[in-house]
């Protein structure tokens, strides 16, 4: 679907490790700024225990996941709006990408430099919330000053209540607050949709911990849950160097071990894809059969026809149909002909919204 996630952070806080825990892209790892100087992109497959159970109903020839793609991106540094370090192309990089991955060093470590000089996770949020915010204080102040003078001059009927929006996300910004706290109407959002705020992008803090704080977390990550708690933005605690070694063992059955002597149920990048998945406002359908069960992303609130265009587009331009079986229905009952003989397939028309984990047939003709 072309969406993104951008990893970022200040250099050295563990990106480019948590990065390439996440993708089978290798982006360099090492002990010095700027490490990563151009955006690594890799996709992603997105862990999903339905996909493996339907598989297993279905034995199908192929088992094919669901990805979301991820971006490693150049560490920032005060004065990146005014173009310092690599500020320039670090701002441009993420205003790329769709959604933010925001990762803070909680960890100490004589060994492993901080471009501060010390640990202190609620100041390195605000280092790059303030570049951000800077960055978009100089966009707002443009898009004021040009439908000023269309409202002005009658050219756009719509300039004058930009402008009033516009206004609101000034104030806000000048506060020290980011554009995502500035509430819309689904109207409004509309109006300012092209203003690509860098601050209006969804947001999760990952918390790159010790071994000892994988599971708990420490002092820095609960510094950092109180600055954040009125952002409404989720905060993960994950071992990056940690999750590394997970990466390498070969057999799941290392991997579990391995994850269970450290009191934890699942690694911590799974849960950071999930979160990614839900920063994208993702969720996912599922077809299942003889030769393929395969996971199928759309976004929340899209409707049967859309969705069958995200498989082809003829299935969109023709549809006649949707044939409609919920996720534990079909596990309960364990097949498709069951479903149909228990009277568990919905025959759903052009408005149906697809829900999450709904299994689908299309119907079409072209």
């Amino acid at each position: 679907m072309g969406l993104q996630c951008g990893i970022v952070g200040l250099p050295n806080v563990g990106k480019s490790t948590l990065f390439n825990c996440l993708s089978s892209a290798k982006a360099q790892s090492a002990n010095f700024p700027f490490c990563t100087i151009d955006p690594n992109v890799g996709v992603i497959t997105v862990p999903d225990d339905r996909l493996i159970q339907l598989a297993k109903i279905d034995n199908p020839k192929r088992i094919i996941p669901t990805t979301v793609e991820i971006v490693d991106i150049a560490g920032l540094v005060k004065g990146a709006s005014k173009g310092e370090g690599l500020g320039n192309q670090f701002l441009a990089n993420i205003r790329e990408t769709d959604a933010i991955i925001h990762v803070l060093r909680c960890f100490d470590n004589d060994n492993i430099v901080h471009v501060d000089g010390s640990i202190d996770p609620v100041r390195d949020k605000e280092v790059i919330d303030t570049e951000l915010q800077l960055k978009d204080l100089e966009t707002i102040e443009s898009r004021i000053s040009k439908f000023q003078k269309q409202a002005q001059h009658g050219t756009d009927k719509s300039a004058k209540k930009i402008v009033e929006i516009a206004t609101r996300y000034r104030d806000a910004l000048l506060q020290g607050k980011s554009a995502r706290v500035v509430e819309l109407t689904d109207e409004e959002a509309q109006l300012t949709k092209d203003f690509f705020l860098l601050t209006n992008k969804p947001v999760v803090y990952v918390c790159n911990v010790d071994e000892a704080s994988a599971k708990e977390g420490n002092q820095y990550t609960e510094a950092l849950r109180e600055a954040v708690k009125d952002e409404n933005a989720e905060v993960l605690v994950i071992a990056a160097a940690t999750e590394a070694d997970i990466a390498e063992l070969e057999t799941y059955e290392e991997k579990q071990l391995f994850l269970s002597d450290l009191g934890l149920d699942e690694p911590g990048v799974n849960k950071l894809i999930h979160a990614a998945y839900r920063l994208l406002n993702l969720q996912t359908y599922f077809t299942t059969g003889a030769d393929e069960t395969r996971a199928w992303t759309f976004h929340k609130g899209i409707k049967a026809p859309q969705a069958a265009g995200i498989i082809h587009t003829d299935f969109e331009r023709g549809f006649i149909r949707a044939e409609v079986i919920k996720y534990a229905d079909y596990i309960k009952y364990g097949s498709d002909a069951a479903c149909r003989e228990k009277g568990k397939i919905a025959v759903e028309g052009k408005d149906y919204v697809v829900q999450d984990g709904d299994i689908m047939h299309f119907r079409f003709n072209v």
